[in-house]
C-alpha cells in the first residue's frame, strides 16, 4: 500500500473533491449565516434562543484550514441502504458511483470526515464519521469487509491533501501491511492541546465509543492507549446518535483538575460539539461553600470514605424529633384535632419510605392537612384541594411541622458534625473509630459556615448532605476521566449527577496517585451506582515507544500486581535513555537535555517532583529559556513546559526529560503512591523519554 505521488491523477481528483467539499460547507455556513428571524419569532424570548441555536450552528460549520474535513473513503461492493449514510444535517444517502479509479459501478463511494457536508442539492459529499456507513472504516478488515471493496486513507500536511494508500479488502493477491499514513498520523508530533483521534480509532476503540447510550462502560486503559480520547469521541457519538435526548438531559465531561481540562477542551469542537460542559469534581460541589482550606492525607481519606455517606444520613435524619401535641386547626367558628399519636404514625410511615429529608418535610403538611379534611368530610362537609393547601399553610400545622420536621442547612450540618465531638460521636457510633472521629474534627472549630476554612472533602459532604435533603439534578451522560483517583465520596457525587442517565467511566489503577484511590473498578462502580457497567480493558498502546513503556512497566508488579502490561504497536529504537550524573550537575544536565530535545519537532516536558521545580525554573531561567505551566498552550516559539509531577497525569509530549525519579518517589506520603506517581511521570512521551538521576534509582527500575 506505498502512498501515492502527488502528481497522480487520482490525488489530484481527490484534491478537487477536497476543494468542492469546502466549498460546498462554506455554502452550508452561509445559509445559515443568511437566516432572518425576524418573521418566525412571536417575541424577544423566542428570537434570543432562536439566534442562539443559529449561532451554535454557524460554529459548528467553521472549515477547520489545518483539519482535514476527511480523512478516508470507503467503496462498497454494493448499493447502501439510504438510513445508514444519512449525516447529521439529514442529508440523503446518495453517493457518487465507485467508479473513478476502482473500475467499478457496482457499489457506492463515501468521504469520511469529521462531520456532514452535502452540496447544493442535499446530496452528501462527506460523511460524518459517526453514521452507521462509516463504522466499517474502523471495523472492515480482510477476514470480514463488511462489504467494503477498497478502503482509502488520505495524508495531509497542515489542511493540504499530500498522499494516499489504498486497501483492497476483497483481492486475495493484495496483502495485508500496516498503514505508513495511520502510523505518521499515530506518531505526528504534537503541538497544542489535544487533538481527536477521528482518522485513527482502532477496532477495539470503535466498539467502545459505539456502545448505547443506555448502558455505563468502564474503559480500563494504560498509558497510550488511547482512553481519554476513546471517551471523549464516545461523547460526540451519543450527541450524534441521541442528540434530541441528550438536548434535554444534557452532558458532562469530568477532569482531574483545571490545566486538564484545557488540555482536552478542543477535541469535541474540532467534532462539532459545542455544548458539552467541561468540570472537575470540585467545580461541581463548590457552589455551596468556598473551598479555602486542606486537610492532612488520614483526615481526607476519612472523609472520603463511604462511611460518611451513613454518618450523613443518620445527622439528618436526627432532626426528627416525634410529635408532643396534637395539631388543633381553627377554620371559622370550628375546630378540627390530630391527635399526637395520628401525627407520629405519619412521621414514622415517612421515615419508612426513605424519601429525601426535603420532600418529606413538604409531604408532612399536606398529610395533616389530609388528617383534619376527613373529619370535615366526616362531619358534612365537602372540601376540596384549595382547602386541604389551605390548611397545610395553617400557623397550627406550620408550627408543628417546623418543631416536628425542621428545616436542615447541609453545610451547617456538616459544620456541626466537624466541630462537635458529641454530635459526631452520635452519629458515628460502629462506624467510625474514636480516633477516626479526631482525625476529622476542625483543630479551630469555625463559629459560622463563611468563616469556616472548607477543604475540598468537607464540600464533597456537604454536596452528600444536600442530596439527602434535596434530589440532585441528573444528566443524560457523564464522562469520568482518570477515575481511579477519586474517593468512594467523589464517586457518589458524580453518580448524583448521572442517577437517571450513564456513564463512560475512563481510567488505570496503575496511576492511582491519590491517598484514596479505587483499587478495584468493582468498588468504585458500586461507589458511583453503577455496578451493572461492562468494564473494557484497551491494552495495546498506540502513543508510548515500546522501549519507554517497557521500562515503566517494571513497576507495575509493585503498583498493581495482576494488570497486564501495554503492549505498544510502535517500535522507536533508542526513544529511552537513562543517564546517571553528579549531584552537582543534575541542574545543568537537565537544561542540557532539553536542549537535545528543543531540537526535534514537537512539545518537549520537564517533568520533576514538586519540590524540584523551584530549582529547575531558576536553571532554566539563568540558561535563557523561557518555559510554560501545565495548562499553557504550547506553540511553534514556545515548546517547553516544566511540569510538577503532581499535575502531570493525563498529559502527553512528545520528548519528556525527567528529573530525579527517586525525588518523585520520595514527594508522596508513601511508596506506593510514590511508584505510581513515578508510572506516570515515565509515560508522559510520545517520542522520546531521557532520565537524569543522581540519586539512586528505585530498585524496581533496576
Amino acid at each position: 500500500m506505498p502512498a501515492h505521488e502527488e502528481s497522480s491523477n487520482p490525488l489530484v481528483r481527490e484534491r478537487a473533491h477536497l476543494a468542492a467539499s469546502r466549498a460546498a460547507l462554506r455554502a452550508m455556513r452561509e445559509d445559515v449565516q443568511a437566516l432572518d428571524i425576524r418573521d418566525v419569532t412571536a417575541n424577544w424570548v423566542n428570537a434570543e434562543v432562536l439566534q442562539s441555536q443559529i449561532d451554535d450552528r454557524i460554529k459548528s460549520l467553521a472549515d477547520l484550514a489545518h483539519t482535514p474535513l476527511f480523512f478516508g473513503r470507503l467503496d462498497y461492493q454494493h448499493l447502501v441502504g439510504t438510513e445508514t449514510a444519512e449525516g447529521a444535517s439529514g442529508g440523503v444517502a446518495r453517493s457518487a458511483p465507485a467508479g473513478g479509479g476502482c473500475g467499478r459501478r457496482e457499489g457506492e463511494r463515501f468521504y469520511i470526515g469529521r462531520r456532514h457536508v452535502h452540496d447544493a442539492h442535499g446530496d452528501p459529499m462527506v460523511i460524518d464519521w459517526r453514521a452507521p456507513v462509516s463504522q466499517p472504516f474502523y471495523q472492515a478488515s480482510r477476514n470480514n469487509p463488511l462489504d467494503v471493496d477498497h478502503r482509502r486513507r488520505f495524508g495531509y500536511t497542515g489542511g493540504e491533501l499530500t498522499a494516499y494508500e489504498d486497501e483492497h479488502l476483497t483481492d486475495p493477491t493484495e496483502t495485508e501491511q500496516t498503514s505508513k499514513l495511520l502510523q505518521a498520523e499515530i506518531e505526528r508530533p504534537r503541538v497544542g492541546p489535544m487533538r481527536d483521534i477521528v482518522a485513527t480509532i482502532q477496532p477495539e476503540q470503535d466498539e467502545i465509543v459505539r456502545s448505547d447510550l443506555g448502558g455505563t462502560v468502564c474503559v480500563q486503559g494504560g498509558p497510550g492507549t488511547g482512553k481519554t480520547a476513546v471517551g471523549l469521541h464516545r461523547v460526540a457519538y451519543l450527541l450524534y446518535a441521541h442528540r434530541e435526548r441528550l438536548a434535554r438531559t444534557g452532558t458532562l465531561v469530568v477532569g482531574p483538575n483545571r490545566s486538564f481540562l484545557h488540555y482536552i477542551e478542543q477535541v469535541l469542537p474540532a467534532l462539532g460539539e459545542m455544548e458539552v460542559r467541561q468540570a472537575t469534581v470540585e467545580d461541581l460541589v463548590a457552589s455551596r461553600v468556598e473551598v479555602r482550606g486542606t486537610d492532612e492525607s488520614a483526615a481526607a481519606v476519612i472523609k472520603g470514605d463511604a462511611r460518611m455517606a451513613e454518618v450523613l444520613r443518620r445527622a439528618v435524619r436526627s432532626h426528627v424529633t416525634t410529635p408532643a401535641e396534637p395539631v388543633v386547626v381553627v377554620r371559622g367558628s370550628r375546630r378540627w384535632r390530630v391527635p399526637a399519636y395520628e401525627i407520629e404514625e405519619m412521621t414514622v410511615e415517612l421515615l419508612a419510605r426513605d424519601m429525601r429529608y426535603g420532600a418529606a418535610h413538604e409531604a408532612l403538611p399536606q398529610r395533616i392537612a389530609h388528617a383534619v379534611l376527613v373529619r370535615m368530610e366526616e362531619a358534612g362537609e365537602a372540601p376540596d384541594d384549595r382547602v386541604q393547601n389551605a390548611v397545610a399553610r395553617n400557623p397550627a400545622v406550620k408550627a408543628a411541622v417546623k418543631a416536628i420536621w425542621p428545616a436542615v442547612d447541609p453545610a451547617k450540618l456538616v459544620l456541626r458534625i466537624l466541630t462537635d465531638a458529641e454530635f459526631l460521636a452520635t452519629h458515628a457510633e460502629g462506624l467510625l473509630t474514636g480516633d477516626e472521629q479526631k482525625q476529622i474534627l476542625m483543630a479551630r472549630p469555625a463559629r459560622s459556615v463563611k468563616s469556616a476554612r472548607w477543604t475540598a472533602a468537607d464540600a464533597v459532604l456537604i454536596d452528600e448532605a444536600a442530596d439527602l435533603v434535596a434530589r440532585t439534578h441528573s444528566l443524560g451522560h457523564v464522562v469520568i476521566d482518570e477515575a481511579q483517583d477519586l474517593s468512594p465520596m467523589q464517586y457518589r457525587a458524580v453518580g448524583r449527577r448521572c442517577s437517571t442517565g450513564s456513564a463512560t467511566v475512563l481510567g488505570d489503577l496503575a496511576q492511582g496517585t491519590t491517598p484514596w484511590s479505587t483499587r478495584s473498578w468493582e468498588q468504585a462502580l458500586f461507589h458511583l451506582g453503577k455496578s451493572d457497567a461492562v468494564v473494557e480493558e484497551l491494552t495495546a498502546g498506540f502513543r508510548v515507544p515500546r522501549e519507554v513503556i517497557a521500562y515503566a512497566s517494571r513497576l507495575l508488579p509493585s503498583i498493581a500486581p495482576g494488570l497486564a502490561p501495554v503492549e505498544s504497536v510502535r517500535e522507536a529504537p533508542g526513544s529511552l535513555a537513562v543517564r546517571e550524573v553528579a549531584v552537582a550537575d543534575l541542574d545543568a544536565a537537565v537544561v542540557a537535555a532539553c536542549e537535545e530535545s528543543l531540537l526535534q519537532e514537537g512539545s518537549i516536558g520537564l517533568i520533576a517532583a514538586d519540590a524540584r521545580i523551584p530549582a529547575l525554573s531558576a536553571a532554566l531561567a539563568a540558561a535563557g529559556h523561557s518555559f510554560l505551566s501545565p495548562g499553557q498552550e504550547t506553540t511553534a516559539e514556545s515548546r517547553l513546559t516544566l511540569v510538577p509531577a503532581s499535575l502531570a497525569k493525563g498529559l502527553e509530549y512528545d520528548y519528556v526529560v525527567l528529573d530525579e525519579p527517586a525525588a518523585v518517589v520520595d514527594g508522596e506520603p508513601d511508596e506506593r503512591t510514590g511508584l505510581r506517581r513515578l508510572y506516570v511521570a515515565l509515560t508522559r512521551a510520545v517520542s522520546g523519554l531521557v532520565v537524569l538521576h543522581a540519586a539512586p534509582l528505585p530498585d524496581q527500575l533496576g
